[in-house]
């Protein structure tokens, strides 16, 4: 299974097409992306990975000027996920994620949010509540200690991380992006067979984050129909795993 950082840091550094890593990148990206705000297709995504281009001739669509953004950052911190993959997790990692998703964008600009910064204004994960924004750096910091005092790490690690991750939801925006992400570098860091949790499968994602429902059954049934999935690409590409 350390084949599949090979295959993806491989075909990253020749720059090729229609693989493992372009798949990788453009499914990546347009579901973490569409669990936010359903606003763009595999089409567009494509079209921005490939040129960079924001318009569809063949859809007559416009793209949505920061989803553009958000997308094509998206993929420059997918490419950040691999090359750091073989550090610790660490503040300064997740700090660095935040900032390349929203660098550019609007709410920057604004002034609004601040990259790689832990939110000001308390916020929440659909209705639950989050961690207050004057406690954040001291539950992160928590986090990341337990995470890495792990003698060694499962999918159930993973998951479990990710939930506590998200109930802190550290930025004022972009927290689930970041989580998303570092999952996927966790399982290759740690051997794992990495996964993408769909946007058809929101309803079910953000029911592992309510406080009255166990998170587990939820969180890890997603995360292993992923997991099939990835197999299943890697078997295509390569024809083995």
């Amino acid at each position: 299974m350390n084949n599949i950082l090979k295959y993806l840091t491989e075909e990253k550094k020749l720059t090729l097409t229609g693989g493992l890593y372009q798949t990788t990148q453009v499914a990546f990206a347009l579901n973490s992306h569409n669990i936010v705000k359903e606003r763009v297709n595999e089409r567009q995504v494509q079209h921005i990975f490939d040129s960079r281009f924001i318009t569809d001739k063949e859809e007559d669509v416009a793209v949505d000027f920061d989803d553009m953004i958000e997308i094509s950052n998206h993929f420059t911190a997918f490419d950040y996920v691999l090359d750091s993959v073989n550090e610790p997790l660490s503040v300064q990692i997740i700090r660095e994620l935040h900032r390349m998703l929203k660098m550019n964008t609007t709410p920057v600009a604004r002034g609004w949010l601040i990259l790689g910064q832990w939110k000001r204004l308390s916020n929440k994960v659909e209705e639950a509540e989050t961690t207050p924004p004057k406690s954040v750096n001291t539950k992160i910091n928590s986090l990341n200690e337990w995470y890495n005092s792990l003698p060694e790490i499962g999918t159930e690690h993973i998951i479990e991380y990710h939930y506590r991750f998200e109930k802190i939801h550290p930025f004022q925006a972009g927290s689930g992006r970041v989580g998303r992400l570092l999952m996927f570098r966790e399982c290759l860091r740690n051997n794992i067979m990495p996964f993408i949790i769909k946007q058809t499968q929101r309803k079910e994602y953000y029911l592992g984050f309510r406080d009255d429902i166990s998170y587990l059954p939820y969180l890890s049934k997603l995360c292993a129909e992923g997991q099939e999935q990835y197999t299943n690409w890697v078997k295509y590409f390569y024809g083995e795993v």
